[in-house]
């Protein structure tokens, strides 16, 4: 039988980190006044038999403040990558020009404000979700560690007591990611 190894709580840090990280890519991708290439990196294209991102098919730039151009390679690809753009739920409308497409940035509404606020909510709470589910497997891994006598109890109630506290720090920075993607999406 294979002796029980202790489990080391800097692996679950790690992966909470990973989640505010991710959190911050998604943010990057929510659309706020001025025109950004990360803008369209959630944007998923049907191309070859299979789904993949935008910047596989194509070179996205930012030329102006208030337009994007992607230079899709395959001539064949452009009808899709249109579609893909129009179908993301960004509001942008691509105007076609041979094998670019050149991508107005439309002036926010207040009410589109709101709802790009609304999204950057629901993209926070599932990476909260998933510090927590972080914290659920680090507390069951202690509980086993425990059980299968690798730590003692009052080594397992401190390394929960430590999860707790890494798990609290992640959603705070979740929470000030949030509040600083809302203002800047809500700033006219």
């Amino acid at each position: 039988m294979a002796a029980a190894e202790k489990p080391v709580l800097s692996r679950y840090r790690d992966r909470m980190d990973k989640a505010v990280a991710a959190l911050k890519d998604e943010f990057a991708s929510l659309r706020t006044g001025r025109a950004s290439a990360s803008l369209l990196d959630q944007v998923m294209v049907e191309a070859y038999g299979s789904t993949m991102p935008l910047n596989q098919v194509g070179a996205v730039s930012v030329p102006e403040p208030r337009s994007i151009t992607v230079s899709v390679w395959d001539k064949a690809m452009v009808a899709a990558v249109e579609k893909s753009i129009r179908a993301s739920g960004l509001g942008l409308n691509p105007v076609v020009e041979g094998q670019n497409l050149r991508i107005p940035i439309p002036p926010l509404t207040e009410e589109r404000r709101k709802d790009l606020a609304k999204v950057a909510g629901k993209y926070a709470e599932h990476q909260k979700i998933a510090v927590r589910n972080v914290r659920r497997d680090a507390n069951d891994d202690l509980k086993k560690a425990e059980k299968d006598g690798a730590i003692n109890q009052d080594e397992q109630k401190r390394m929960e007591t430590e999860v707790q506290k890494m798990t609290d720090e992640a959603i705070k920075r979740v929470d000030e990611a949030l509040k600083i993607k809302e203002q800047e999406i809500m700033q006219v």
